[in-house]
Formats: structure tokens, C-alpha cells, sequence
């Protein structure tokens, strides 16, 4: 499935591209992976913005099935008293996880709740015990929710970023708080906090 030329791998490639600033080499990686290039990733991100700008382009969980095919799963989801729905897709350079998109009572004539990837349904979550296990896309929202109750979710610095506030143990089994920064669900970064004051006066030091 694609609509003009758009489909799965370009789809990837405005994922990475949220991702750059915080892992340039991982997102090269991963781009080397898809066969292409810096400038497709570029082009990509570019074309979808001008995509989801245009009145003539699908709405709501419309878009992401005319780029990436029918979902792979659709399952109800509960939150309080509202009946919603979760639509999957499988995405190749991340086959543990599904990119989701979360649907409120309105259906897929309205805007997604939520857009980001999350682990897999029978895939296991990996061991996260100490902060050596937070590595860099390693794991997702839930997965690090999970793993260190109870973690705090906070808006990020953009639509596509959400953050954690937790308390993990470092190697000598000493908490340690610190937030968790993830990019459409994925783990990117985790600052400990108290370790030493940035430029803004806050006490964090990026591990991963």
C-alpha cells in the first residue's frame, strides 16, 4: 500500500527523523537499513508534512492506512468508562513492536489520541532492573512504566516526545531519580537527576 510513492519505509524514515537529535549514529544505522540515504530521510519528513497539511490527504487513522496498508491487528481498548480502539501496524526495523495508534469512541473519522510504537501483543518486555538496562531504544513507554512503578508521564518538548519520571537503581543499587525521554514511544535518553546542574540550573546527567 502507498499513496504516491509513500508508503512503509518512508513512513520509517519520518520516525528517525524525530529520533536524529537524540541519536544521530543509531538513526544513521537504522536509515543504512531501509537502503536509503540523509537526504531521503529529509525528503521523507518533508513530504509528509506538506501530506498531512493537504486538505486532499486522509484523515484521522485514514492516513496511516492509505501509507502503510490495512492494520495488522484492531483490538478495544478501555479507558475509564470509554470504549476505544487500538489499530497496529508491523514496521520492519522494529519487528518486536507495532506502531499504534489509539482511537477514542469517535472512530477513524477523528484524530488519533495517541500515535507512537509499543511492544508487540506475546512479546516480551526485556529485564529493566537498573538504570545500565535503560539503553538507548531498548524499550518503550510501558515496557519502563511497568518495570519502575510508579513512574510519572509528563508532556515532552514536542507532539511526537513523552517523558517519565522514575526512580531506578544505579549499579551500586542506590535510587536514583531521574526521567525517561522517548520519541513516539521509543526510549531515547534518561537523565539522572542530582548528578550535576546543566546550563539551565537543572541537575541531570544524560546515561545511554
Amino acid at each position: 500500500m502507498a499513496i504516491n510513492g509513500f508508503a512503509a519505509t518512508e513512513f520509517q524514515l519520518v520516525l528517525l527523523r524525530r529520533m536524529a537529535d537524540f541519536h544521530p549514529e543509531l538513526v544513521e544505522r537504522a536509515v543504512h537499513r531501509l537502503g536509503a540515504s540523509r537526504g531521503d530521510l529529509r525528503e521523507a519528513n518533508k513530504r509528509w508534512q506538506a501530506m498531512i497539511r493537504s486538505s486532499r490527504f486522509p484523515y484521522g487513522a485514514r492516513r496511516y492506512a492509505a501509507v502503510l496498508g490495512p492494520p495488522e491487528a484492531v483490538l478495544p481498548r478501555h479507558i475509564g468508562d470509554l470504549d476505544c480502539t487500538a489499530q497496529h501496524w508491523e514496521l520492519p526495523l522494529w519487528p518486536g513492536l507495532r506502531f499504534e495508534i489509539l482511537l477514542g469512541p469517535a472512530g477513524a473519522g477523528s484524530p488519533p489520541w495517541n500515535e507512537w510504537l509499543v511492544r508487540a501483543p506475546g512479546v516480551p518486555a526485556p529485564a529493566l532492573r537498573t538504570l545500565a538496562d535503560l539503553t538507548p531504544w531498548s524499550c518503550v513507554v510501558s515496557d519502563v512504566a511497568a518495570a519502575f512503578p510508579p513512574a510519572v508521564p509528563r508532556e515532552g518538548s514536542a507532539p511526537t516526545r513523552w517523558q517519565l519520571d522514575l526512580t531506578a537503581p544505579d549499579a551500586g543499587g542506590r535510587p536514583r531519580p531521574c526521567t525517561a525521554d522517548f520519541t513516539w514511544g521509543l526510549l531515547q535518553e534518561v537523565r539522572v537527576h542530582g548528578v550535576r546542574a546543566d546550563s539551565t540550573g537543572e541537575a541531570a546527567a544524560p546515561i545511554g
